[in-house]
């Protein structure tokens, strides 16, 4: 081990080695313009070259290697970009009380809570409504049809892929990829070859599907509760996201036999009420865009609206029905932690709240936070010099789609709504579809590739998607393509 092979210094040592590199820091990254600010233009610190920008900027990678790390550390993600995002603020928060500046930084941060919380409250209502559903045996029924159906392996692949790009623009990206890879996984059985494959075509299709629609991803909620582009505006990327999905799919049904495993025999039926919560949702939605649409009030408003209606609809199935229920427990000595088990209990719609990703909402705070501290300190308007001035609007945004598929793509998408660069509505919707669909190109890119990489553990994996990778790429590129050729055109006129 490296480790031994180190002397451990005393603590007085670590004292005088930390103080040794703030002394440092100061004289190399001095806070800039600090000694000539006035009261009137403090709120324009350029942080950069100044010791607490390098910090910051430290801080922020350390915590998005823990992120990418989660795999291995078993480390939830939220936990080192929410507290990257405390001690960029306090950074921040430092920089600007140095030149007698105690008002600035508030309202920044404030501002971020704003549209942090107008986001949570949103995602809250529609997984609380998703995993209502997922209670009423909705998605399960949906799911034992396809398995009973005696489907060819190969028609199974397409029809998953599909189902996953039609579904994916309701219900997430997440929820859908992990509801065709069950169909996949009890279809195929041992054939791992088919199930890696058709696990892969879900992942595209998924992140395909969902870059069309408002509701289809966070990034594209991101972009349509921004103002940046409205609701309807969104499906004209439909061609270009199917063709995304398409040609990595045509390539990769090739090599799925057309073998018939033997068809199950499970019945699923619909619990009371799921139909109707099907509507509500529906209903839900419409409510979202009218307010954002037709009253100019924020979509969040129509959504917490049809969640209180959705409330009121489970005090009616709590009072005229009483049966299971599906619920989280904490692991016990029998079971394993997270485990689906079944309590003889009324209907509580407030376990289906308790059951939003509530990781991945306080990762989402993270990350809202730290890329807003950044862009204060003045790295977004550094990047955006760089890559939309230097580079381009087009490039820039293939490049997002790239990187999407590295670092996850809601800080990306999030810088870029922060660097707000002057382009048109064709550029706005290619970074949409470029973030939305780029995270497809490695599995690591997209929430439906990780949660697959656990659901089929050892079968989907990362280089297993690697192999296709090139496939996908072509598919990315070609979706640019037709957006380009298409939807320019549309939106200039």
């Amino acid at each position: 081990m490296l480790t031994s092979l180190l002397v451990l210094p005393t603590k007085a040592t670590k004292a005088a080695i930390t103080a040794f590199v703030a002394l440092l820091a100061f004289a190399i990254f001095p806070i800039q313009g600090f000694a000539s600010q006035v009261a009137g233009s403090v709120n324009k610190l350029d942080l950069t070259t100044s010791w607490i920008g390098a910090t910051a900027l430290v801080v922020f990678i350390i915590a998005y290697v823990l992120v990418i790390a989660e795999e291995y550390l078993h480390l939830r993600k939220s936990k080192p970009v929410i507290i990257a995002a405390g001690i960029i603020w306090a950074l921040v928060a430092f920089a600007y009380s140095q030149v007698g500046d105690t008002t600035s930084a508030a309202i920044a941060v404030r501002h971020n809570l704003l549209e942090y919380g107008e986001l949570l409250l949103f995602l809250l209502a529609a997984m609380t409504y998703i995993n209502t559903m997922e209670e009423r045996q909705v998605f399960n029924a949906l799911r034992a049809w396809l398995v009973s159906r005696g489907f060819t392996l190969r028609q199974v692949f397409w029809i998953t892929g599909l189902l996953a790009f039609v579904i994916s623009p309701v219900a997430d990206n997440l929820t859908t990829a992990l509801l065709m890879a069950a169909v996949v996984m009890a279809v195929g059985g041992s054939n791992v070859k088919f199930v890696s494959v058709a696990c892969i075509n879900i992942v595209v299709a998924a992140n395909a599907g969902g870059a069309f629609s408002p509701f289809g991803d966070i990034t594209t909620l991101m972009v349509w509760t921004s103002g940046t582009v409205e609701f309807q505006q969104f499906f004209v990327l439909f061609l270009p996201s199917l063709v995304n999905w398409l040609i990595p799919a045509a390539f990769m049904s090739m090599v799925v036999s057309k073998d018939t495993p033997t068809a199950s025999t499970e019945v699923v039926t619909i619990r009371p009420g799921g139909l109707v919560i099907i509507g509500l949702f529906l209903l839900t939605i419409s409510m979202a865009v009218t307010a954002h649409a037709v009253l100019h009030l924020p979509p969040v408003i129509g959504m917490m609206t049809g969640l209180g209606v959705l409330k009121v609809f489970g005090y009616y199935l709590k009072r005229t029905h009483s049966y299971d229920f599906r619920h989280d427990l904490e692991a016990g000595p029998e079971q394993e932690r997270g485990a689906l088990v079944i309590d003889n209990e009324q209907f509580n719609i407030f376990h289906q709240v308790a059951r939003a990703e509530w990781d991945t909402l306080m990762f989402f705070y993270g990350v809202v936070l730290c890329v807003g501290g950044l862009g204060t300190i003045g790295y977004l308007a550094l990047a955006s010099e760089a890559m939309y001035t230097g580079l381009g609007p087009t490039q820039a945004n293939i490049l997002v789609g790239v990187l999407s598929a590295i670092v996850d793509n809601i800080p990306v998408m999030f810088a870029v709504l922060q660097m707000n660069p002057t382009m048109g509505l064709d550029q706005w919707l290619l970074v949409t579809l470029t973030a939305g669909v780029g995270g497809s190109l490695l599995s690591i890119g997209s929430a439906a590739g990780v949660a697959l990489m656990g659901q089929a553990s050892g079968v989907y994996t990362f280089f297993a998607h690697l192999k296709w990778t090139w496939a996908i790429a072509l598919g990315y590129a070609a979706s640019i393509w037709v957006h380009l050729l298409i939807n320019t055109v549309k939106v200039a006129t």
